[in-house]
């Protein structure tokens, strides 16, 4: 007898990979030939000036990550040991170290319930005279309340500095993220919409700052020092390379595709999901634009949903799912503010989605699946009692 056919093995969706197509390639290809001695910093420099010219700001400077990019820009406004700096309490680390690296205080403040952003009431509240800036977080894609931040720090002489690691693609009030702050910095590390595989860009419109930061980007050496081998101050080492350069030229030119294939996957997820009961996604505020980084579901208590239940369904069906972000509160290096209620409640019923580039539309139906019968499932479990 011959044996029963076998169900061809699923593969796993990920949660987010990057898109490489051939032009990545074939610019690569040209910096691992070509991009030495005299052509050594060809690529660094053209994807400054592009993604200068993309985001609308004067000044772009390329960098080994956008942690690093943040510790060059808080260094170049002088933050150092006494001062304190506003930072959302819902937040990767990598938001809130780089004031730690300069001695500083982290003062970490609560977020809003609709957007997970930091809630500009409480950064204001947190204000002391030791304040020096305050780091709006467009976590995830969704964009902080620009206008009133920049309000709050005119009014108070501060510096607004955006984390727009997660907002490629994301506009708000015709400016996109990044460009609006003090300055702005952005990741592209092999998880994000427009990728380096590591890497990062410090951006602003502020002339002066720039020569501070790409002096300290460099060992401290500026711009006009002729002598060789000669640092005006002590500085750091955060310089992207060509090869990482090549890639995010490639990337750059595909840049609007990379945002709208984002988008149409949060769209699908939004169209299946928006509707049930006790759920909600990443909002779009009027006259804003949400790149969709990264595509989150937040179940209220009611729904009878917990992370824990859905990240076993994601697990169970071979797809990944990733955890809300931790209140940084929480985390021992920090101090603690369980009043933070928020950013202390959120983590318990969120979930990030994925949103690779090339998911196919069995993918997102697979996952959509999976979240609707884990929705089901709780609803008549908490019906029945």
């Amino acid at each position: 007898m011959s044996p029963a056919p076998t169900e061809p093995a699923r593969s796993r969706i990920h949660y987010t990979l990057p898109s490489i197509t051939e032009a990545e390639v074939a610019l690569v290809t040209d910096a691992a030939r070509h991009g030495w001695g005299p052509r050594c910093y060809d690529y660094i420099e053209r994807f400054e000036r592009e993604f200068a010219a993309w985001l609308g700001v004067r000044h772009a400077i390329a960098t080994s990550s956008c942690t690093g990019a943040l510790h060059l820009g808080l260094a170049a406004l002088g933050v150092g040991p006494g001062d304190e700096v506003i930072v959302p309490d819902t937040s990767w680390i990598a938001s809130a170290a780089p004031v730690r690296y300069l001695g500083a205080t982290p003062v970490l403040v609560d977020v809003l319930a609709h957007s997970w952003c930091v809630d500009p009431q409480r950064v204001e509240e947190a204000i002391t005279p030791r304040t020096r800036a305050v780091i709006a977080v467009h976590l995830y894609g969704n964009l902080c309340e620009l206008d009133v931040l920049r309000e709050i720090t005119t009014r108070h002489g501060l510096a607004l500095i955006e984390d727009a690691a997660e907002a490629i693609g994301s506009v708000w009030q015709g400016r996109r993220a990044g460009s609006v702050g003090d300055f702005g910095v952005f990741s592209f590390h092999g998880t994000k919409t427009l990728s380096t595989g590591e890497g990062g860009m410090w951006v602003s419109n502020n002339s002066a700052l720039y020569e501070q930061v790409l002096t300290l980007s460099n060992h401290g050496r500026a711009r006009g020092q002729t002598r060789q081998f000669w640092p005006d101050r002590l500085g750091y080492k955060y310089k992207m390379s060509n090869l990482q350069a090549a890639l995010g030229c490639a990337q750059l030119a595909r840049v609007e595709d990379l945002v709208a294939r984002k988008r149409a996957i949060f769209a699908a997820y939004a169209e299946a999901l928006a509707a049930l009961p006790g759920v909600t996604l990443n909002p779009e505020p009027p006259g804003t634009v949400n790149g969709c980084w990264m595509p989150t579901v937040v179940f209220e208590p009611a729904s009878g949903v917990t992370r824990e239940r859905l990240l076993a369904a994601l697990q169970a069906a071979d797809i990944d799912g990733r955890v809300f972000f931790w209140p940084l509160s929480g985390l021992s290096m920090f101090e603690a503010r369980t009043h933070n209620e928020v950013a202390c409640r959120l983590p318990g019923q969120a979930i990030n989605l994925p949103s690779y580039h090339d998911m196919s539309a069995a993918d997102l139906r697979r996952v959509i699946d999976t979240v609707l019968e884990v929705h089901r499932l709780a609803r008549t479990v908490d019906q029945t009692g």
